[in-house]
């Protein structure tokens, strides 16, 4: 059999264009390679289980890659309210949060999956599971892509397969990007995005399991690259949590030594904070050092800054003079971390870099080197912000692959 069009990959943008494509036209045969033994794993662990599923706040500027002006036709032609009513159609309720993402309703990742799953599988969309692709031929017709367990043949072929990110266990491995770079396809450079953060030294340790509501300053040689404000956790490895990984991707992307630096009261100045050090100082002047910050900061957060600040526990507050007191504020204003690294591709939502983007046209994502080849979502060199952002990209772009394809077999059989 030749189907019309295969799709290698079940994840969120290869199951998006599958019904997409059979929307637009019943009559086109479509088949879902995965190569796991079900599609949509990944798809089940977004938003930490909830699924940010879009932002309403898309703009170009989160989004990054070595042309990221690509994506702009697919995300300003397919937006989030294309891609609400698109799963409006398909059963899948949206709620915003006051921040712009979009979650299912039910706040469920899995309800979408079984969303998108029960929509294929009524249009009649085939799924051959447990199917590793390997490489594809093309005759100027017809495309054959060779899996491990036989051949399949098609008019128009879909590259969905995603990267890196989540690792094997989610069938994450790049094996099709090697495929396309030996076939000629120019490849910019990998790296994790939206991840956690290793730091130097045992403070991240010694609290792991606090978490602080802090602005968060992405530090190059000193220098301040971003920031981003939201909730830190502190880690055996480092430090973790929404603004971490916000801030991560240009740790792999740039060179130089990094540094994260947290201002865990970013709502006071450093002259009011000290303001209030000062009258604490004189309240609580007869109290143990260890509990000067109790009531203001987290105990094991105060009690280490304190020791950072050279003070002994031991202590009473009357020891703190002036100068204490403005060192203690500057390390609430600025509680700085030395980045080592992080904890890698299996732990990151999503992987910067990718095939360049100069190989495939952007109302379409076809190739311009094969005919009717078409790469959509992540393996393309286009990679988002946390918060919906990278999803987003997954249903755009499978909405540009889908429309042409549909455009252009109005009468296909």
């Amino acid at each position: 059999m030749i189907y019309d069009v295969v799709i290698v990959g079940g994840g969120a943008a290869g199951l998006c264009a599958a019904v997409k494509l059979k929307q637009l036209n019943p009559l086109l045969s479509v088949v879902v390679i995965e190569r796991q033994q079900r599609v949509g794993k990944k798809l089940l662990i977004t938003g930490n289980g909830r699924c940010n599923i879009t932002n309403k706040n898309i703009t170009l500027d989160r989004y990054h890659g070595d042309d990221k002006r690509f994506a702009e036709y697919a995300l300003s032609t397919y937006t989030n309210r294309t891609a609400e009513d698109f799963f409006a159609d398909i059963g899948v309720v949206f709620t915003y949060e006051k921040d712009g993402k979009a979650y299912p309703y039910s706040l469920q990742a899995s309800s979408v999956l079984d969303a998108l799953r029960f929509a294929a599988e009524h249009a009649e969309v085939e799924f051959l599971t447990s199917l590793k692709a390997e490489d594809f031929s093309f005759d100027g017709n017809i495309y054959t892509l060779d899996a491990d367990m036989g051949k399949v043949k098609s008019r128009f072929l879909i590259i969905a397969t995603g990267l890196y990110s989540g690792g094997e266990k989610l069938g994450c491995d790049g094996e099709f990007l090697r495929v396309m770079k030996q076939k000629g396809y120019p490849v910019v450079k990998t790296t994790p995005a939206i991840v956690q953060l290793k730091c130097a030294g045992d403070i991240p340790r010694s609290l792991k399991g606090i978490k602080v509501n802090a602005k968060v300053t992405l530090l190059c040689d000193k220098r301040a690259v971003k920031s981003d404000f939201g909730e830190v956790l502190f880690c055996d490895y480092g430090l973790s949590g929404p603004p971490i990984m916000q801030l991560s991707r240009d740790t792999s992307r740039q060179n130089g030594k990094f540094n994260i630096s947290l201002d865990i009261m970013p709502e006071y100045s450093k002259d009011r904070l000290l303001e209030i050090l000062v009258h604490r100082r004189i309240k609580l002047c007869e109290a143990p050092i260890e509990e000067f910050f109790t009531g203001m900061l987290n105990k094991r957060v105060g009690q280490c800054i304190l020791k950072l600040c050279g003070h002994k526990l031991s202590e009473s507050v009357s020891s703190l003079n002036g100068d204490a007191l403005s060192a203690l504020a500057d390390k609430i204003k600025s509680f700085e971390f030395e980045v080592t690294g992080n904890t890698g591709f299996i732990n990151s939502q999503v992987t910067a870099g990718g095939l360049s983007t100069v190989s495939f046209v952007n109302k379409t994502m076809m190739s311009n080197r094969h005919k009717n080849l078409f790469c959509i979502g992540e393996i393309l060199d286009i990679d988002g912000d946390c918060g919906g952002f990278n999803l987003q990209w997954a249903w755009s772009s499978a909405f540009c692959a889908a429309e042409y394809i549909s455009s252009v077999t109005g009468g296909m059989v």
